[in-house]
């Protein structure tokens, strides 16, 4: 199904150059040009105004497309902002006669001292509605100055100049690189188109099932559920969900989610809680004890199981009665063989219930997904009929890549109300706000102008925008600090190096938020391919490039990233490089670190020891500056995957490694956190959090192929390591005090 409003998919890829063109070759997107030559100077055409002819009046007039304003005499290019200052209190005074007057009064008079014919009528002021696009140098409704900074007052002899666009401070991307990442020619997607009316549904409906997971986990277990548990089942049921519904999963098999199982009970009889002094250890360990013993009174569990379990259980309590001299080494000593002889048991006992929480929380999200597909099928004007919906056979013209281009046109969208507190750009919908600061602002406008081709006149800028910060707050959640860690980023200086070393121009796990290029692949094409994403990277399939990629840390979508890693390059023939950054859990490792060590195409593998690194915060794009930068936690692995081709063309050697190893040392210029914005992890040391290779839990986010610069989240393990050694897994059986 062809969509005359996204454009068919051959003229995007005439737009693009052919593959062997290089890179540096690449001219900057396509803009709109207009039929005439221009009859007016250059910057009154670029801030939109046109010359047009009155049929009524008999003389021509001047028109701007992007506000909508209309004079009868010559604009003037610092004249006020109608939509900030209606009434032109701050404009500068023109010339002539009618110097108190602004443009509009002006037009009005003339207008009113002409002989009107019989047949002639009074037009309806007409209100600007229409966002500017950002490369317009004239007035726009998100350019004006904050409240406390407003410019200084006119003078008769000092005209207004026009404002200039905003200039964020500092810069955490790079959109002037251009793409050496090959593909071949994709047919539109048949994704729905995003809606501020369905987003905020699908916000209402995931907020609905955070709570009855938490309710439930408090019903049938009595605990609270893991935290950041729901965010990582969003990502690993996603990995494998064939259903319509961006975020919420549909259509899994098997129904039971492995990474929810597993979290839920490593939390059963209790947390397990990081210990620091004696006295936490005795109380941490009569609580598990009095718990197990509780658990397996009250559960249908078997003679011998209830034997074993009570028999530890009080011959734990009698030993903490008798002696009150241990150490804390003593009680951990305790706890970790009462977990041991008293865990499988508990296990067993809990798993039914375990389960049906599980499958509960499945079945109520697809239920969810189908309610959300009705609606939004009845918003759209021209809905999708089921034939349509089967997959497009893959062309095999090679193209560099290019954004998402979806099949169904976009309906009308709804408006949208934007306005500025300080440096936060507030975007309003049916009383839902959403923030993001100006300097992010600013790089979605310049995404949007690179990457949309159906909306040259940003119409329907603000409502996508709105849309976007939506579905990303939802998938955070709305707790304190949580899901900063999903979009943790790698610091700008090693974007540098990369590109600049090993000529990195895609990022596969990333967002229109956090992204160094323009150029990613991201969890929600539906939505994210406005701002330039190519899709799912598990679903992206380049010939050839040079790829960063840095995963959410969850183990299922680091495994099938690996998977997809090694297909790619052993069928492609053209020069292909993947440098990946993953966490380096050793105890046990991670069935992704030890296939990629293992890989007939490791070139190279660099370690990074805790503490000696920082990432960008996830929330980068509404924290302040000073939280901006954070020091890992655990250990960095950076291993290079390369083809034979892509081996000779961006080879790790020892000095493009020294740059890479060097652009990752912590700046001495800025103060970054000691810690993940997630939660801590007990040191290696620990008694209380002996793992076990189900009881880590990754924390990483975002769905498969989204956010690249997630990795640096809450699974880090205290201990560092010297120079170039791998530091310990993280504990995640046990949870921050």
């Amino acid at each position: 199904m062809s969509n005359d409003s996204q454009g068919s998919v051959k003229g995007e890829a005439a737009m693009m150059p052919s593959p062997s063109v290089p890179a540096s070759s690449q001219g900057p997107p396509l803009s709109p040009s207009t039929a005439k030559p221009p009859e007016l100077p250059d910057e009154l055409v670029q801030a939109g105004w046109s010359k047009c002819w009155s049929r009524r009046e008999n003389r021509p007039y001047y028109f701007n497309r992007f506000t909508n304003q209309s004079l009868w005499e010559v604009p003037v290019l610092g004249q006020h902002d109608v939509i900030s200052d209606p009434l032109g209190l701050n404009a500068a005074p023109a010339e002539g006669g009618d110097s108190n007057l602004g443009n509009g009064q002006r037009k009005r008079r003339s207008s009113e001292e002409q002989a009107a014919g019989p047949n002639s009528m009074k037009r309806a002021k007409v209100e600007p509605t229409t966002p500017i696009s950002p490369s317009t140098p004239g007035v726009k409704p998100w350019n004006n100055a904050p409240e406390d900074k407003q410019a200084p007052q006119a003078t008769p002899t000092t005209p207004t100049p026009a404002p200039a666009p905003y200039r964020p401070a500092v810069i955490y991307w790079d959109l002037d690189i251009q793409t050496n990442a090959v593909i071949r020619e994709q047919q539109p997607a048949k994704h729905l188109p995003p809606h501020p009316e369905i987003e905020l549904q699908r916000a209402q409906l995931v907020t609905k099932l955070r709570q009855h997971y938490h309710e439930l986990c408090h019903q049938r277990e009595g605990i609270d559920p893991p935290r950041e548990s729901f965010n990582r089942w969003l990502l690993e049921r996603k990995v494998i969900d064939k259903g319509h519904d961006p975020l919420l999963p549909s259509d899994c098999d098997p129904v039971i989610s492995p990474s929810m199982f597993r979290e839920v009970m490593n939390d059963i009889p209790i947390r397990l809680s990081r210990i620091k002094y004696k006295e936490e250890a005795r109380k941490l360990l009569f609580k598990y004890a009095e718990a197990a013993k509780k658990m397996i009174d009250s559960r249908n569990a078997s003679p011998e199981s209830r034997k074993v379990v009570k028999w530890n259980a009080e011959d734990t309590m009698s030993w903490l009665r008798r002696d009150h001299s241990a150490s804390k080494e003593d009680y951990m000593d305790r706890l970790e063989h009462l977990r041991q002889q008293c865990g499988p048991h508990v296990t067993a006992v809990a798993k039914d219930s375990v389960e049906g929480i599980c499958s509960k929380i499945y079945q109520l999200s697809a239920e969810y997904s189908r309610r959300l597909r009705q609606t939004h099928l009845s918003l759209l004007q021209d809905p999708p009929a089921a034939s349509e919906t089967s997959e497009s056979p893959q062309q095999s013209r090679l193209v560099y890549c290019y954004p998402v281009r979806l099949a169904i046109p976009s309906p009308p969208l709804p408006r949208v109300e934007l306005h500025f507190e300080n440096d936060v750009a507030c975007l309003r919908f049916r009383g839902e706000m959403v923030k993001v600061n100006r300097g992010h602002f600013s790089k979605l406008e310049l995404l949007y102008r690179y990457s949309c081709i159906d909306d040259p006149r940003f119409e329907k800028f603000l409502s996508r925008v709105w849309c976007l910060l939506k579905r990303y707050q939802v998938m955070f959640g709305s707790g304190a600090n949580e899901g900063t860690g999903l979009q943790g980023a790698l610091p700008v200086s090693v974007f540098e190096a990369l590109n600049r070393q090993f000529g990195v121009t895609f990022e596969c796990f990333a967002s229109p938020l956090n992204c160094y290029f323009k150029q990613f692949s991201s969890a929600f094409p539906d939505i994210d391919c406005f701002f330039g994403s190519r899709g799912p990277f598990l679903s992206f399939s380049p010939v050839s490039g040079s790829f960063e990629a840095n995963p959410p840390f969850c183990e299922e979508l680091m495994d099938a990233m690996v998977t997809h890693f090694e297909e790619l390059l052993e069928k492609s023939s053209e020069p292909l490089s993947f440098i990946v950054f993953v966490p380096e859990w050793r105890d046990p490792p991670t069935p992704a670190l030890t296939r990629m060590e293992g890989s007939r195409f490791l070139r190279h593998q660099l370690s990074v020891p805790a503490y000696e690194h920082e990432y960008r915060s996830g929330s980068q794009h509404i924290c302040k500056r000073e939280e901006m930068y954070y020091r890992a936690v655990h250990g960095t692995a950076v291993l290079f995957l390369q083809n034979d081709a892509g081996f000779a063309k961006w080879g790790p050697t020892p000095e493009r490694l020294a740059e890479l190893t060097s652009a990752y040392r912590p700046s001495p210029s800025r103060t970054s956190s000691m810690s993940s914005p997630g939660p801590a992890h007990p040191a290696s040391g620990d008694k209380d959090s002996t793992p076990k290779a189900a009881d880590r839990t990754p924390s990483g986010v975002i769905s498969p192929g989204v956010h690249d610069n997630n990795n640096n989240n809450n699974n880090g393990n205290n201990s560092s390591s010297s120079s170039s050694s791998s530091s310990s897994s993280p504990r995640d059986k046990t949870a921050a005090v």
